[in-house]
Formats: structure tokens, C-alpha cells, sequence
């Protein structure tokens, strides 16, 4: 779980960080940063979503995931809970902006094969090498993106948290999950997909409610031994 513990110690420091310079950044340059990192997003989701060969199990992924997630209504259950939070820290006549930054920053962190399998070898083997390294990833992720978005980045951490401490407590049962490398890649496939869909959102191309098809991500962990 140490692994677990540093990566949510990254993001808040790295968050941390990024709303100090923050401060001293002109609006101007602040919108151009988000631009720049939108573009950034999208090409780390072209890059992962390479990873997958079998189109059918993305197509069926994307489409049983995306109708669980939309029956769910996962993104207003999300993002009303994220505005909840935000008002206790909003300042009286200020605009709540903190559900974008916690938002994005929570599926750019919790959508991906090393938050899984970096969990699940901390759980059964104390294994954290992958964990450290998603830290450190994060944490510098975590720094421009809180000097765009602002310190609400910080609280992706609590998700973070509980998400791959829930991972490394159930290692054990999702062991084969590992060492199965097809099925990883079909989920960094399907994850890079929606971290695609982020980077389009954060140039304002799109608006599409990522949260929804977040279910997506966990699908090939079934269709895989299937297809």
C-alpha cells in the first residue's frame, strides 16, 4: 500500500506546486498552457490506444461501458459531487471552478494499465517499482496541469487513493489480471481511448460526458476471454 500512499502524496504536491506558479502566470498564457496540454493528452491517448489488436473488443467495450455508465448517469453522480466539494471552498461571488480540474485530473490518473497493475503487484508481491513510477509521472502531471486548472487537481488524490488501495486489497483475486498481456492491452486500448476524448474536450472540440464510459475501461477484463 506504500506505493498507493506515495502516488496520492505526489499529486498533491505536484498540485501543489503547480497553483504556486500559477500565481505569477497571465490569464493569456494559462489558456494557451490548457491548449498545449490538451494536445498533449491527445497524443498520449493515440499513442495507448496502439497498444490494442482486437477491434471488436474495443467496439464491444466502448458500447456495453458506455450504457452501463449512461444508466448510471456516472458523470452527473460525479460531477454533482464535485461541486458539492468545490463550494466549501469557493470563495463568496467567485465562479466554482473546481469540478474540471478534479475531474480531468482524476480519470487522466485512475484510466490506465499502470494504476491496475501497479496495484495489483503492490498488494500481492509489495512489489512498488510501477506504482513509484506512475508517482512520479503524476506528480509532474499533476504540476501543469493544477497551473492550468488550478489546486482543485490536488483532490484527484482521494480517488486516486481509493481506487488503487481498493486494487491492492482485492490483488489476490485479480491476480491473473497481471499476467495476462492481452487483456492489458486491450485495456490500455480502451483506456487511451477516453483519455483521447479528453485531450478533445479540453481544446473545447467536444463535450462529451467521459465519466459515462468510464465503465468502458474494465470491460475487456470479460470480453478478452471470449474473443
Amino acid at each position: 500500500m506504500l506505493g498507493v500512499v506515495v502516488n496520492a502524496v505526489a499529486i498533491v504536491a505536484g498540485a501543489l506546486v503547480g497553483t504556486i506558479f500559477k500565481k505569477g502566470i497571465p490569464e493569456k498564457i494559462t489558456e494557451v498552457l490548457m491548449q498545449a496540454l490538451g494536445l498533449c493528452v491527445i497524443y498520449i491517448g493515440i499513442d495507448g490506444a496502439l497498444a490494442g489488436t482486437n477491434a471488436l473488443v474495443l467496439i464491444l467495450s466502448m458500447v456495453i461501458g458506455t450504457i452501463i455508465g449512461s444508466l448510471i448517469d456516472l458523470d452527473r453522480r460525479f460531477e454533482n459531487g464535485a461541486e458539492k466539494i468545490g463550494d466549501k471552498f469557493r470563495k463568496p461571488g467567485k465562479e466554482n471552478k473546481f469540478t474540471e480540474g478534479f475531474v480531468t485530473a482524476t480519470l487522466l490518473f485512475c484510466v490506465g494499465a499502470m494504476a491496475v497493475v501497479g496495484s495489483i503487484e503492490a498488494g500481492l508481491t509489495g512489489d512498488n517499482d510501477t506504482l513509484y513510477t506512475k508517482a512520479m509521472l503524476d506528480g509532474i502531471s499533476a504540476i501543469a496541469f493544477s497551473s492550468a486548472l488550478g489546486f482543485s487537481v490536488a483532490a484527484s488524490a482521494i480517488p486516486v487513493l481509493v481506487y488503487q488501495g481498493g486494487i491492492a486489497l482485492l490483488a489476490q483475486v485479480l491476480e491473473p489480471l497481471a499476467s495476462n498481456e492481452y487483456m492489458i492491452a486491450e485495456m490500455t486500448c480502451v483506456g487511451s481511448i477516453l483519455i483521447l476524448v479528453i485531450g478533445l474536450n479540453m481544446l473545447g472540440l467536444t463535450k462529451i460526458k467521459v465519466m459515462n464510459m468510464l465503465p468502458a475501461v474494465f470491460m475487456p477484463f470479460i470480453l478478452c476471454n471470449f474473443m
